[in-house]
This record gives structure tokens, C-alpha cells and sequence, in this order.
């Protein structure tokens, strides 16, 4: 009796283990999807401020592009 009784408590500590387990990969998910979220925010920020950035060396080069006509790349 005492070999029965040994292998489901070596059973039940397996189970425990195994849940103890997949709570910490639970917690890990979750601190990566945050990280990846905080990630895609700051990309999100920086596009935006490029795109500031951008906008009035855009209008220049345009103003070039009308004010000398003949130095266009499309000869």
C-alpha cells in the first residue's frame, strides 16, 4: 500500500509543480504584452514627431522645387 499511496502523492506534487509553473508564465505574458504595449506607444510618439519634424523641411522643398523648376529629378 505504501508504493500506490507514494506515486499519487509524487503525482499530485507533479500537478502542483506544473501549476506553479504556468501561474509564472501567466505573469511573464502578461509583463510582455505591457512592455510590447509601453513599446508600441513609444514607436507611435516618435512616428508622430517625425512626422512634425518633416513637415516643414516637406513645404521647403517644395517652395525649391516650384522656385527652380529646371532642377527637377524627373529630366
Amino acid at each position: 500500500m505504501f508504493w500506490p499511496m507514494f506515486q499519487l502523492v509524487l503525482a499530485f506534487l507533479g500537478v502542483a509543480v506544473l501549476g506553479v509553473l504556468a501561474v509564472r508564465v501567466g505573469l511573464e505574458a502578461r509583463r510582455l504584452a505591457r512592455a510590447v504595449a509601453d513599446s508600441a506607444a513609444r514607436i507611435s510618439g516618435a512616428a508622430e514627431d517625425l512626422e512634425r519634424a518633416a513637415a516643414p523641411l516637406a513645404a521647403r522643398a517644395g517652395a525649391a522645387r516650384k522656385a527652380y523648376p529646371w532642377h527637377t529629378a524627373g529630366k
